[in-house]
């Protein structure tokens, strides 16, 4: 899988699954008067995984599209990818819900996993690069 392709698909499962906790997942809390059950959502914070998600799976989409500034959006991406790990590095804090837990789980090993094959990508990429001659 290509490193765009990666960037893409670690995008589109970060928002659905923020999606899916957001509107299926995660129930009213008990005690909640009656009235205000129908108006009820979860907090805003659900979708943190979808903030960082939407701007990977663009960065993959638009390297896909224009390869001659493929390595402006992977460098992008990379950034994007630092945040997700230094976000899901929380993790170790624990005292937090099953729900939570899983979307630390996933920014850490999304993040991760990007970073390293991007960073091997970036070194191959380079030695290619020198082994040519070219710029």
């Amino acid at each position: 899988m290509s490193v765009p392709n990666l960037a893409r698909t670690f995008g589109i499962v970060l928002i659905v699954w923020s999606l899916y906790l957001y509107y299926y997942a995660i129930e009213p809390p008990t005690g909640l008067n009656p009235d205000l059950i129908d108006d009820w959502r979860p907090s805003i914070t659900v979708l943190i995984p979808a903030f960082l998600g939407l701007p990977m799976a663009v960065l993959g989409i638009m390297a896909g599209r224009d390869e001659k500034n493929l390595r402006h959006y992977m460098h992008a991406a990379m950034v994007v990818a630092l945040f997700m790990a230094l976000g899901g590095a929380r993790i170790i804090n624990g005292g937090m819900s099953s729900f939570a837990f899983i979307s630390h789980l996933l920014l850490l090993l999304f993040g991760v996993a990007f970073m390293f094959v991007g960073i091997r990508s970036f070194r191959h990429a380079r030695l290619l690069r020198e082994a040519g001659g070219a710029e």
